[in-house]
């Protein structure tokens, strides 16, 4: 997420009561979470295992709970709940704004977009040419359609993040502050859900084609030109190749790989990063060949036992 201004770290500090260690010339330009940082942004950790990852980030500004040494040209700025500051800063940022009409007068909607009865469109949001929004669907706040994209009744593009912190032994939710971007020709089908992403952005790569009940889960990036099939679900910060095949019930785990040109068979389970060009079956998914050979050699299992176990 960036915000409208750069915001310098001495505000921050004054606001929060932190304490300022290294370059206090700097300024924020947005915040994100450790896994999409870039330069100028605000990331943090309360956890000292995850410091060094958070200090050797590209993030200009980390927050913490603790003073440590700080990297040449970085600052820290030291707090007692380093989550509490960086969620305020989203909220204070993406405030909280309930509709007050099925579509926003923020809205910017192209003249050639059919947008049917009983469609909900929210602040910050963008539709170019040619797409076409069917009854009964939901855009909500900071996405962004590119040209001739189709979303079909009942899906719903930017719902919030499922994304918590413990914390006393209850989970608080993150505020989200992240966008969906959907390039040009992509289809949406009926009864999907995209979630946008906590501070980054969720991505649905031109051309790519979504089956009904497909869920798509927060900061995820998905290629150009892919096909996933019915109930196929993509879990948060996962990146998917372009040209990507995946057919009906594929489930794939957060903050993975997948490379260009795989396919992933039906009902297949995906716990690790696929190479590219590969076509892979089961659970945990393996490549198809191996996985139809271990299948053959189970099914000679009670013959096996039959012969050597009597």
């Amino acid at each position: 997420m960036k915000f409208p201004a750069p915001l310098p770290v001495t505000e921050i500090a004054e606001k929060y009561n932190a304490r300022l260690l290294g370059n206090a010339e700097n300024e924020a330009t947005g915040i994100n979470e450790i896994h999409k940082v870039e330069a100028g942004d605000i990331t943090f950790s309360d956890v000292e295992k995850y410091f060094k990852k958070s200090l050797e980030s590209a993030a200009t500004v980390i927050l913490l709970n603790k003073a440590v040494p700080v990297p040449q040209g970085k600052t820290v700025l030291v707090c007692d709940d380093p989550f509490a500051v960086y969620n305020d800063l989203i909220l204070r940022h993406r405030p909280l704004r309930p509709l007050s009409a099925a579509i926003s007068d923020e809205a910017k909607i192209h003249p050639t977009a059919v947008i049917e009865p009983g469609v909900i469109i929210s602040h910050h949001v963008e539709i170019g040419a040619n797409c076409h929004i069917q009854a009964g669907a939901i855009i909500h706040e900071y996405s962004y359609l590119g040209e001739n994209v189709n979303i079909q009744s009942g899906a719903i593009i930017g719902t919030d993040a499922f994304y918590y912190k413990k914390i006393d032994g209850a989970f608080q939710k993150w505020r989200s502050g992240g966008r969906v971007i959907i390039e040009d020709n992509v289809e949406i089908g009926a009864g999907c859900t995209v979630n946008k992403g906590v501070s980054g952005d969720t991505v649905i790569g031109a051309g790519t084609k979504l089956d009904c009940q497909v869920h798509i889960g927060h900061g995820a990036v998905i290629g150009k030109n892919c096909l996933l099939a019915g109930q196929v679900g993509i879990g948060g910060k996962t990146i998917v190749g372009d040209d990507v095949i995946m057919y009906g019930q594929v489930g794939v785990a957060q903050n993975l790989y997948i490379g260009n040109g795989v396919i992933i068979l039906a009902k297949s389970g995906v716990s690790k990063n696929l190479a590219a060009g590969k076509t892979y079956f089961g659970y945990p998914a393996g490549e198809v060949r191996t996985k139809y050979k271990e299948l053959a050699a189970m099914r000679h299992l009670p013959e096996f036992f039959k012969k050597f176990y009597k």
